[in-house]
């Protein structure tokens, strides 16, 4: 049901004082609004269809040919629900066909969660309305600022929870932690 998308690191952020929830600890979002990514990797054009990267190794070799300091980074692996949801209904969508996918799958990965990622530009991730509009506020989460499951990220979306926050179209990620080898 899930489409494998690849592998993003990312320097993980404590919660914002204006996100006003407690149960928040710190930012696991697919977007860079808070957590930001490793780096401004679009600019080297070595990511997938899907603008994440096939591997961790990828990763490590565009940061060394390039001088970016990955200390401190997390990885994470990404898999994304099939449609995405403009607010009235579900509709399919494609990765960039100009770029190849050949996602390797972690060996081990630790589910930490949902996250509702805004695509009005349909390229790369823009906004997590759970962290980037705080609507952790209202909407539970858990300390990484995620949702529980598959399915109440679809119901929240149907039910218009995440409407006013950012422009969608809106799409569910599956967020796992993945170490470094």
């Amino acid at each position: 049901m899930m489409i494998s998308v690849g592998y993003i690191a990312k320097r993980v952020a404590v919660r914002p004082d204006w996100i006003k929830s407690n149960l928040v600890k710190e930012i696991y979002s697919v977007s860079d609004c808070i957590s930001k990514d490793f780096a401004d990797y679009i600019n080297y054009w070595k990511h997938n269809g899907y603008w994440f990267f096939d591997s961790p190794e990828i990763i490590q070799q565009l940061a060394k040919q390039n001088a970016i300091d990955l200390t401190g980074t997390k990885l994470f692996y990404y898999e994304v629900f099939p449609q995405e949801f403009d607010g009235h209904q579900w509709k399919a969508f494609e990765p960039e066909s100009s770029f190849t996918i050949n996602i390797e799958s972690p060996r081990q990965k630790i589910l930490e969660g949902y996250d509702v990622v805004t695509f009005s530009c349909r390229t790369s991730p823009e906004c997590s309305p759970l962290s980037c509009n705080s609507l952790a506020e209202k909407i539970e989460t858990n300390q990484h600022c995620l949702l529980s499951s598959l399915e109440r990220a679809k119901q929240l979306l149907e039910n218009g929870d995440f409407n006013n926050s950012e422009p969608g179209p809106f799409r569910i990620f599956a967020v796992y932690s993945v170490e470094w080898t």
